[in-house]
């Protein structure tokens, strides 16, 4: 799978999860504006590539729906 800098990360429900910002060893970490409010805002999370159903044209295409997928995130 290649996945890059910029490109969106969809639940397998087609909702918006948050934007690449680049892949780290097994996790691909999101840009800090995708990073929700609250305590979350500011933060960059990282979802596991063992989410990750597929590459389809400028889409990452997660397994799990958005809400799911939101869980699974980690922070740092």
């Amino acid at each position: 799978m290649d996945i890059k800098e910029h490109m969106e990360v969809i639940g397998a429900d087609g909702v918006h999860v948050g934007t690449v910002d680049k892949v780290e060893g097994g996790r691909i970490k999101l840009t800090k504006k995708d990073s929700g409010e609250g305590s979350h805002k500011g933060h960059h999370h990282f979802i596991a590539k063992s989410l990750v159903a597929g590459v389809e044209g400028n889409k990452v295409r997660l397994s799990a729906n958005a809400d799911v997928a939101v869980t699974m995130e980690q922070e740092k």
